[in-house]
Parts: structure tokens; sequence; C-alpha cells
């Protein structure tokens, strides 16, 4: 008897044993399929903001590259294309060839690195129409430079996987003035020009059934941002750490202070931010274009709060925010 059950133990650990190997396989390929295979088109509930990328100009193994997609059921809009850009996309589960549109805040290059990755993504898709582009004057000529660069590879490319040549349409190409205006599918967006920077930059401002989100890459012009935002019930805005040359010394930050002045400048401060949200009267700001210091979130928020008493998120990458 004692044989008989030892047998059937025996039985048992090896048929679970073969079931933990089936299900560690099983979620090993869902993974690795999860990474290659064909995404259907996203739809969201409603107006949404994925954060795709919330880093900064600065390299940050932590965040990808500034982009957000602003969503409205299938409708996708991207703003900035930053590192990482198309990664970002599959890992929110958004086909590089749903986004109808990329809206630029400005030139700066931590706009536009990721630009080069979204063209050669959606040739490899294939995508059949040009992505449409839209930025300030210079946007023209940095588009024509990406495409001449990539196109004799990725000719060769798709030459090789169907056996003949491709059409491998480019950019489709808007150089816009403040108060450019699109509307599609019920999702609205206007820009708003930031003046005074050392390059031409532009909020961007997404309106649907009566929400409005505000998105913000640059760090100069407060009362433009303010009065563009006015009402919105999101705004999405940078807060970088710039500590004054006496915080530097402090901190043992050895930083030249004029250098932390021209700094200060281009960006809009963890110490600023919160009081451009309470003028716009918004009822929500997330935060993004992050680097570090601070290492936790609460010692951002307890700086913001000071001027800002709605809702404060410092987003990470990936995530998911509505008004």
């Amino acid at each position: 008897m004692s044989q008989f059950r030892l047998f059937g133990l025996a039985v048992a650990l090896a048929v679970a044993a073969f079931g933990w190997a089936l299900t560690c396989a099983a979620w090993r390929f869902d993974r690795v399929a999860a990474g290659v295979l064909p995404l259907d088109p996203r739809e969201f509930p409603g107006l949404s903001v994925v954060t795709l990328g919330t880093g900064g100009a600065h390299a940050d193994h932590n965040r990808r590259g500034p982009a957000l997609a602003v969503a409205s059921v299938r409708e996708i809009v991207l703003v900035d294309a930053g590192r990482g850009v198309a990664e970002s996309l599959r890992a929110a589960k958004i086909p590089v060839s749903q986004p109808f549109a990329i809206a630029l805040t400005s030139l700066l290059p931590e706009n536009t690195v990721g630009l080069d990755d979204l063209l050669a993504e959606a040739w490899l898709a294939p995508r059949s129409e040009p992505l449409r582009l839209i930025g300030p004057p210079g946007t023209a000529a940095l588009a024509r430079q990406i495409e001449a660069a990539l196109r004799p590879g990725a000719q060769a490319w798709l030459e090789a996987r169907t056996g003949g040549a491709a059409a491998l349409p480019g950019f489709a190409v808007e150089e816009i003035a403040d108060g450019f205006a699109l509307e599609r599918s019920g999702l609205s967006l206007r820009a708003g020009a930031l003046p005074g920077g050392p390059v031409q930059a532009f909020a961007w401002r997404f309106e649907w059934r009566g929400l409005a989100v505000v998105v913000s890459g640059a760090g100069w012009a407060p009362d433009a941002l303010a009065s563009f935002a006015q009402g919105a019930q999101l705004l999405v805005s940078e807060a970088a750490f710039l500590p004054t040359p006496e915080q530097a010394r402090e901190m043992g930050i050895e930083e030249d202070p004029e250098r932390l002045r021209r700094e200060a400048a281009l960006q809009t401060g963890i110490d600023a931010v919160g009081e451009i949200a309470r003028r716009a009267g918004v009822k929500t700001l997330a935060l993004v274009r992050l680097r570090p210091p601070p290492v936790y979130d609460l010692q951002v928020t307890s700086v913001v709060d000071d001027r800002f008493g709605g809702r404060v998120l410092v987003a990470e990458d990936g995530e998911e925010i509505t008004p």
C-alpha cells in the first residue's frame, strides 16, 4: 500500500512539474509574442494622456525621452518624440501606425531625436500614409534630413522582405504659427505660442466633449502658458530641479553658477510650476521631463503644494491619466 502511495505521489509531482513547465513556457511565449506581433488599434474610453516618456534632455535609464500620447477613443496625437518613443508605444499597446499626427512643442533635440525611430518603424509596419508632423519653422528641413538618412537602408530591408521595391511614405509636414488648429472625430488641438525663448515653442491644448488638456514642453513664458491653460482640467508640464548656486554648493554639486542660471532660463522649475497651474485654474497637474535629484516624489509634491492646491501627479513612463 505504501509503495502504491509513493507511486501515486510521484505521478502527481510529475504532472504538477509538467503543468508548471507548460505554464512557464506559455507565459514566456506570451511575453515574446507581445513584443513582435502586430497590434490592433487601441481604443480609449474617453480623453486620456499616456506618458510614453517622462525624462528630459539628460539621459535617465529610468525614464525615456519626452513623449506623450493624447487620445480620445481611437484618435491619437503624439506630442513630441523623444528617445525610445517607438518602444514606448509598443509598451502602451498602441500601434506605431495609429497616431494621426505628431505635434512638436519645439525643435529642442530631446523632442525630436525619436522621429527617426517612428519613421523607421512606420516603414517596417508598413504604413501606407505619410506621418503628419506639425511643428515650428524648421520642422520641414529636419524631416527631409531624417528621411534622406534612413531611406536607403529601409529600402534595402523592405526589398529583402517583399522581393521588390516598396513605397516609403515620409513625413507630411506643417510648419505652424500661434493659433494653429486641427480637429478630427471630435478631438481638437490648438497651438499656443510661448514667446521669449531661444527657440520657437508652443503649448498644445486638446479638447474633447467639454474636457481640456494642455501640454507644455518649454520652460519660458509662464504668463503665456497660464493664460493658454485657463479652465483646462489637466496641465502636463515639466518640473525640473533647478538648484540655486547656494543650494548646489550645499549639496556638493560642482556647477558653474552662470551655467545654473542659464539652464534655469530654459526650464520650468519645481518651485514655479505650481504657481502656473494655480493661475491657470486647472484641477490636475501632471509633472514630466523629470530628472533626479530629488529622489522621492514627496520631495517634488511638497514644493509644488506650496503654490497649487489641486491634484499633483509625478508621472512615470507608461502611466495613463484622465482629466
